[in-house]
């Protein structure tokens, strides 16, 4: 039942983020974070907050309980967290790394969505997808590289390192389901 649980969060997540990315002008998911598609004065603000973040980190929440190990539980507790408190507290325009109150809580939910990731995906990483291919340090660090990245200000490159993370933290919990 996670399987496709998780399986059909992902689904309807990148359907959400390709939508809304369309609907709005000038976006490039290459330079724009995903929470940008919900900032403060976004066309669509509201929709992307309470019809895409929220689900998505209600449904998270809900895969944790019903997953059967600690790691996963975790991974799915922190990915749920950081995609209900980006729908609680829209970002300020452009996601800076600092800004109003509103975008501290912000920030504080994508620490806890991408350092909880990290954390948990270490205490699973003999379950890790791709082990033989690519080791779990080497995805590990990529992760961090990411993460390390996205904070700074004005890298023209932070959708695409996002949405690199994204694939990887989506990616391996959705394996650690299955497995």
């Amino acid at each position: 039942m996670l399987p496709v649980l998780l399986t059909a969060l992902v689904f309807y997540l990148v359907c959400g983020i390709g939508y809304f990315g369309f609907r709005r002008p000038c976006y490039s998911h290459l330079r724009h974070t995903i929470s940008e598609l919900g900032e403060d004065g976004a066309p669509h603000r509201r929709a992307v907050s309470w019809g895409l973040f929220f689900p998505v980190g209600a449904g998270l929440l809900l895969g944790a309980f019903m997953a059967d190990t600690s790691a996963l539980r975790g991974l799915l507790l922190c990915l749920g967290t950081g995609y209900v408190i980006a729908a609680v507290f829209p970002c300020d325009v452009g996601s800076p790394s600092s800004g109003s109150a509103k975008q501290a809580v912000h920030n504080l939910g994508g620490a806890v969505e991408y350092i909880g990731g990290i954390f948990f995906l270490y205490q699973a990483q003999k379950a890790l997808l791709f082990q033989a291919v690519v080791p779990a340090n080497v995805q590990l660090g990529l992760l961090t590289g990411c993460l390390l990245a996205l904070s700074v200000p004005g890298f023209p490159g932070r959708g695409l390192v996002q949405r690199v993370a994204e694939v990887l933290l989506f990616g391996q919990a959705l394996w650690l389901s299955i497995n």
